[in-house]
């Protein structure tokens, strides 16, 4: 089903505004009193008719461009980039012009930041919420008389790397990562031996992260719950290079064990079915469900992906960066939308990449130190090697029907 761009507005970004906290109005009949965000149908502008002008706090702020469903959104951010300035007396913005651009079908939202030091658009699952915009904006704080510097902006000014207490490896993989990161690069890929550290390597970019870049929460996934205890004592346990303090000493460290995130929270822990059951609405998950890894139940795994909704409680812009950590290559097929949820950086962890990792991660492999390397910088012992003859290595073998590929429509855009 196709739909113009008049029923993609009532039937589908109406919608998808509301359930992102927006009081949808029409012109005529607008009351920036009806609530912290209100986004106006067709307003009127000195450069022509915006789709929906967003006010928060009766300030306005940003606008969306509409598109008949199926209409690709890539390349047309210019469009709604006119909105960004010729709003009308007595109207005022929180910055001019106005600095966040959305352009939507319904079944595709991309957003533009326009504080960023490049601004780009990017595709996001759903509208972001109006107090996370006016956050951005320093809205609230006092003395705050500009914007505050965006996330990418605080990527691309990070101070040099402290050192002391890390591998070769270890200070290649940080650097690699944030030099990614400073390019606007949504996901990065770190492949290390087992054994040479990637955790600590992780917390110690998270840090940097958060002091530095102005990260406001990372979400860090496991594969099970025994390495989310683990991954929380690395947390508990490292010391900062540059204060001298414990990381949970300065910031707050959560390791879900049921579905309430911590609104104070810097760090979350979780594997990637909690979180899904917390997309769902699920009050509580099984802890069982969080015992056995993915690999174990790769049997399991042929269906189709899971899918995700637009769920109020946790908005897409819950977290800034995302760390997955051994993961097995199940989440880049099976859980991929609950990764595609949110509007943030995603960042991989793993000893060994397939193919469906490195493709998921755009081929962004910023860090490869593969068992060879370690053990030849004496961080892994070398082992003997025993060649075992299977049937499937002298016979080859055949891939099963039924895995899935994801595909977007051409027509639709689904």
């Amino acid at each position: 089903m196709s739909l113009s761009e008049a029923d993609t507005r009532t039937r589908l970004i109406d919608r998808s505004l509301a359930a992102s906290g927006w009081s949808v109005q029409d012109r005529a009949a607008s009351d920036l009193t009806a609530g912290r965000g209100v986004a106006i149908r067709e307003f009127p502008l000195t450069t022509g008719f915006a789709d929906y002008l967003l006010f928060v706090d009766r300030k306005a702020l940003g606008a969306v461009e509409a598109k008949a469903m199926g209409t690709p959104l890539s390349g047309i951010e210019s469009q709604s980039a006119r909105y960004g300035a010729g709003l009308p007396a007595p109207f005022k913005p929180w910055h001019n012009p106005l600095p966040f651009l959305y352009e939507s079908s319904g079944v595709e939202t991309f957003f533009t930041n326009c504080l960023d030091p490049q601004p780009r658009s990017r595709r996001v699952f759903a509208f972001h919420r109006p107090e996370t915009l006016a956050e951005w904006l320093g809205a609230g704080r006092p003395g705050v008389l500009a914007p505050p510097a965006t996330l990418r902006a605080g990527l691309r000014d990070m101070p040099p790397l402290i050192t002391t207490g890390l591998w070769g490896a270890q200070i290649e993989a940080i650097r690699n990562l944030e030099a990614s990161l400073a390019g606007d690069r949504p996901r990065s890929l770190v492949q290390m031996a087992t054994g040479s550290g990637k955790t600590y390597t992780a917390v110690s970019s998270i840090y940097r992260l958060i002091k530095h870049a102005g990260a406001r929460r990372v979400l860090f996934l496991v594969d099970r719950s025994n390495l989310g205890r683990q991954t929380l004592m690395e947390f508990q346990q490292y010391v900062t290079p540059d204060d001298g303090r414990k990381f949970t000493e300065l910031y707050n460290v959560q390791r879900l064990t049921s579905n309430a995130l911590d609104p104070v929270s810097r760090v979350c822990i979780t594997t990637i079915q909690r979180l899904y059951s917390m997309l769902a609405g699920e009050e509580d998950l099984d802890p069982l469900a969080e015992e056995r890894s993915w690999f174990d139940l790769e049997a399991a795994l042929n269906g189709p992906p899971v899918t995700v909704s637009y769920n109020p409680r946790v908005p897409v812009e819950t977290f800034d960066i995302i760390f997955t950590d051994e993961c097995h290559r199940s989440i880049y097929n099976l859980w991929r939308q609950v990764l595609e949820y949110f509007d943030a950086h995603l960042v991989g962890l793993t000893a060994t990449p397939s193919k469906q990792t490195l493709g998921f991660f755009n081929g962004n492999l910023v860090m490869e130190y593969p068992r060879t390397r370690a053990v030849a910088d004496g961080v892994n012992v070398d082992g003997e090697v025993y060649r075992i003859r299977t049937q499937i290595t002298e016979a080859g073998s055949t891939v099963d029907a039924g895995y899935f590929v994801d595909k977007r429509d051409r027509l639709t855009r689904a």
